[in-house]
């Protein structure tokens, strides 16, 4: 990689990490589930307007959506507005890689490698970790919530790997076209569990003295966050090997937790931090052994005239996980 593209990836993991104070910021004003619907409706706009649709089926499409957009950010903006620390959740939401390392091996059948299932069991040791720390300073529902939001994450990743698998999708249409999904199902969901007017009502207040930072903080996720983060990180994953740009992403959570200790006040136990760090290595085991086994096989395989499986040309899905990416 070069240094400019080193540099690229690092502006990318600065964004990222940024992006949980944005969220922190909004939901100081907004009710969680109307502002991840809010999030994504913004987006979703533009995008059906400029934006070509993939070729893609819709139900992969679908999948894709409801796991990233809607239950990620349902259940992470719900979790940090009843009391998740805003470092600790950018460190709990790597569960994600994990979660999805098992999924491709429950619904797609890839197979588990022993370093791999080694990196699982390590990860879920950390998640235990913080599991036991919160429940001895505060209320374990956050917690729950958090994982819950890295499990909706983990099915997304399914949804993305499946639209992709073809071959031939242009990946950054196909993120976009993933923020056409929340929007109605969100605003819905929020009528029914916060009030039909408590996000209306938060919507004509963002002009107040209380209300115009939340405004910059949405400006922030969508624009900075969302587009400028995610465009470069495809520009990146489009250049270089998947195991070269993706560990980049468990820098995120460092910004995340200096961030929030530093505009926050935010000081995580040491418990915590031992905990999260342990999270992050089990996600790292777990992901790059099974993009080093499937570079190892590519190596290795002779030339052939045959025709190709129809999968062959289909990335592992451990190799397409995006680790912190919100």
């Amino acid at each position: 990689m070069t240094n400019r593209d080193r540099l690229l990836g690092l502006t990318v993991v600065l964004l990222w990490g940024l992006n949980f104070i944005a969220i922190r910021v909004g939901l100081d004003h907004f009710p969680p589930v109307f502002f991840a619907a809010l999030r994504f409706a913004v987006m979703a706009v533009p995008v059906i307007l400029f934006v070509p649709r993939p070729n893609v089926p819709l139900r992969w499409l679908l999948l894709y959506g409801v796991g990233f957009g809607i239950l990620q950010f349902a259940f992470l903006f719900t979790a940090m507005r009843e009391g998740m620390p805003t470092g600790l959740a950018s460190l709990v939401l790597q569960s994600s890689a994990p979660f999805t390392v098992v999924l491709g091996a429950l619904l797609l059948r890839e197979r588990l490698r022993p370093v791999q299932l080694a990196g699982l069991g390590v990860a879920v040791a950390g998640i235990v970790v913080i599991g036991i720390d919160r429940a001895q300073q505060a209320p374990l529902l956050p917690v729950l919530l958090t994982l819950a939001g890295g499990l909706g994450w983990a099915f997304g990743n399914i949804g993305s790997r499946k639209a992709s698998a073809g071959g031939g999708v242009n990946t950054l249409h196909l993120t976009l076209w993933m923020t056409v999904i929340p929007p109605i199902p969100l605003f819905a969901l929020s009528a029914l569990t916060e009030g039909p007017s408590t996000g209306l009502r938060a919507l004509t207040e963002v002009a107040t003295p209380t209300g115009w930072p939340s405004l910059v903080a949405l400006a922030y996720i969508v624009v900075l966050g969302t587009a400028a983060g995610s465009g470069l990180w495809t520009y990146l994953m489009s250049r270089y090997p998947a195991g070269t740009v993706a560990p980049l992403s468990l820098l995120v959570p460092v910004v995340g937790i200096a961030a929030a200790w530093a505009a926050l006040d935010e000081k995580p136990s040491p418990l915590s931090l031992v905990g999260g760090l342990i999270v992050i290595a089990g996600a790292f085991v777990a992901t790059t052994a099974g993009r080093r086994a499937e570079a190892n096989n590519t190596a290795t395989e002779p030339a052939s005239t045959s025709p190709a499986p129809e999968n062959a040309s289909a990335p592992a899905l451990v190799g397409r996980t995006r680790l912190a990416e919100v």
